[in-house]
């Protein structure tokens, strides 16, 4: 009778060499799958509306041909609107999943600690006192984002910045701007009043090249800095010593990330207005279908991607009348930002 061959057991460098291997195989299999249902995403809504065109007929129009009735539709309608909710969802993904990352709590999210209302509440400005354009409007609301973004960052840090005191004052900051964007509103001319309410909901209606291009410039320049953060944005969930202990620069990393990953918002915000609980969403979700261990950057912007893409179409087709993008996002993530509090608090934590 053979002798029972031994197994060797796994040294914990193999142990750990294929834990990260699995988590890397699955991270890109979840890439593949969110890639696909953008890109069907994309297809469908270029093809279905009042009038359906065949994808041959879509292509024809994306290659520049002149196909009758499509290249309009199409053309100057659609495509237009289709690309400005993928890259706003990839805006609103990578900087609220780089929030949530850096301080370490889901409620980081620029929706909720007051980048969102910064700029919101400075394009109602521009709207309805100044009576500025939309290249302006975008303008100030850049502007006006980046400056929130680093005042709230200033009235926290002590030391440091703690991601609960940066929250708190974050939510007490754009509490103070909402009270500010209403006060705005109630002032307003009824037109004054449509176009700066349609604005502030989060819609794509409208959408043309001129507010598309702006954003995907951002996302060139600003999404490589994120990634090439990726792995500082990673050791800054140990802590600032350990991080720091482990050769990262933290205020400076902190700051290059804050800077990136709000003008991505505010980008995206200004081409297609504060489009709710996206940046909030992402992170999370994509959190779910990744697993812990890896970078959720790339992950985070594709959910977004396809959360803008599928709310944007379920808004136009899925109910009696047409919603704004930003009203079916906000449906979806008020209830999950509840349970969020409520798990917290039955688990003794701590926002």
């Amino acid at each position: 009778m053979s002798a029972a061959v031994a197994v060797k057991p796994l040294s914990t460098a193999d142990a750990v060499a294929r834990s990260r291997a699995r988590r890397g195989i699955r991270r890109r299999r979840v890439i593949t799958v969110l890639a696909l249902g953008i890109a069907v995403g994309y297809l469908v809504s270029l093809m279905v509306g009042q009038t359906i065109y065949s994808p041959a007929e879509v292509l024809a129009v994306m290659l520049g041909q002149d196909v009758p009735g499509a290249g309009f539709t199409v053309g100057r309608l659609r495509l237009p609107r289709a690309t400005l909710a993928v890259l706003a969802g990839l805006c609103f993904g990578l900087g609220g999943v780089t929030f949530q990352t850096m301080l370490r709590n889901p409620l980081a999210s620029p929706d909720i600690i007051g980048i969102s209302s910064g700029a919101s509440a400075a394009a109602a400005f521009a709207i309805i006192v100044l009576g500025l354009g939309s290249t302006a409007v975008s303008v100030v609301a850049i502007v006006c984002g980046l400056a929130v973004a680093l005042a709230v960052y200033a009235l926290a840090y002590k030391g440091g910045v703690a991601g609960t005191r940066l929250i708190l004052i974050g939510i007490g900051v754009a509490a103070m701007l909402d009270s500010m964007t209403a006060y705005v509103l109630s002032q307003a001319a009824e037109w004054d009043l449509q176009v700066a309410m349609r604005w502030l909901t989060g819609s794509l209606n409208g959408s043309t090249w001129a507010q598309t291009l702006p954003v995907l410039a951002a996302l060139v320049v600003l999404a490589p800095v994120l990634l090439g953060q990726s792995r500082n944005l990673s050791m800054s969930q140990l802590g600032d010593d350990t991080a720091s202990a482990l050769g990262v620069r933290v205020e400076r990393s902190r700051v290059i990330l804050i800077v990136a990953a709000v003008g991505l918002i505010a980008f995206a915000t200004a081409a297609a207005g504060p489009i709710a609980f996206v940046a909030f969403l992402a992170g999370p979700i994509a959190s779910r279908i990744v697993g812990p261990g890896v970078s959720l950057l790339v992950p985070a912007g594709m959910v977004g991607a396809l959360l803008v893409l599928v709310g944007d179409f379920a808004g136009q087709y899925a109910f009696g009348t047409r919603f704004p993008v930003g009203v079916v996002t906000g449906v979806l993530g008020a209830p999950y930002l509840i349970y969020l509090i409520i798990r917290t608090n039955r688990a003794g934590g701590s926002l």
